[in-house]
């Protein structure tokens, strides 16, 4: 599983906060932040205490990225089949 969460980044510009001001808002530690920051999942709890202290939906934060089909010539080397994810707006 794959998730996005450029829309709680952008979110954050549109509302001029910083990734710590929400840390601090929320009380969600450095690692949960750094583990979104790399499109891992975090618990619902999270998203949870995100959405309520940003007063929003949890649509409005992240996104679902679906594997797509390897690009024929993709050459990673692990020949299994797998899928790539992309993370766009």
């Amino acid at each position: 599983m794959a998730l996005c969460y450029k829309k709680l980044w952008k979110l954050l510009i549109d509302r001029d906060m910083t990734r710590a001001d929400l840390r601090e808002a929320t009380g969600v530690s450095p690692a949960t932040f750094a583990k979104m920051s790399k499109g891992e999942p975090v618990g619902v709890g999270i998203l949870d205490r995100i959405c309520e202290s940003l007063q929003c939906n949890i649509g409005d934060i992240v996104d679902h990225v679906p594997e797509t089909h390897r690009i024929q010539g993709d050459n990673d080397g692990d020949n299994l089949g797998g899928g790539q994810r992309t993370c766009q707006m």
